[in-house]
């Protein structure tokens, strides 16, 4: 079964103070991926904003007006798109910014969402494969700090990952 891989951009990262989500982006293991933005909600109104997210980003405000989705309209399409799937991140951040964005959509639950750092299939590879693998991922983004290319980015690592668990396991069996 495909893997969707998630990814949350931010109005700033949580050590400066409360973030919320401004983009969501999906991908599957098997090659489709979107993004969405999202129009900062009323409860946002007194979180912050950093000039340094938005560096990294390239997305403003006066974007998001313009651009976004309300939340409500951003949770129903996401959780739609990755129904029946296992969601993976690549930051813990990813899961509060889950919970946020449902949370203004008035959803009761939110998309819960593991990290790469929790999968016994990330640690059981050999390093030197998860190196490669890295590696290809990496000169396969055209840029970083955009959800959806950043979800893209994991999901081309988590179907190597993948791939490598499948090859290694007739090998496991034989012995």
């Amino acid at each position: 079964m495909a893997v969707i891989a998630v990814d949350f951009e931010a109005s700033c990262l949580p050590q400066y103070g409360r973030s919320f989500p401004i983009e969501v982006g999906i991908a599957s293991t098997e090659g489709w991926s979107r993004s969405w933005l999202i129009r900062p909600h009323a409860d946002w109104s007194d979180w912050q904003w950093s000039e340094e997210a938005e560096s990294l980003h390239g997305i403003s405000r006066a974007q998001l007006e313009r651009d976004g989705l309300d939340a409500g309209c951003v949770a129903r399409q996401l959780r739609a798109a990755v129904a029946g799937h296992e969601v993976i991140a690549d930051s813990y951040f990813d899961d509060a910014w889950s919970r946020t964005l449902f949370a203004a959509a008035g959803e009761p639950a939110h998309l819960h969402i593991r990290c790469l750092a929790e999968l016994r299939l990330f640690h059981d590879t050999d390093r030197t494969v998860l190196m490669r693998l890295l590696d290809a991922a990496d000169r396969q983004r055209a840029r970083r700090h955009r959800a959806e290319d950043d979800a893209r980015w994991l999901a081309q690592l988590m179907a190597g990952l993948i791939a490598e668990s499948d090859m290694a396991r007739p090998a496991a069996r034989a012995a």
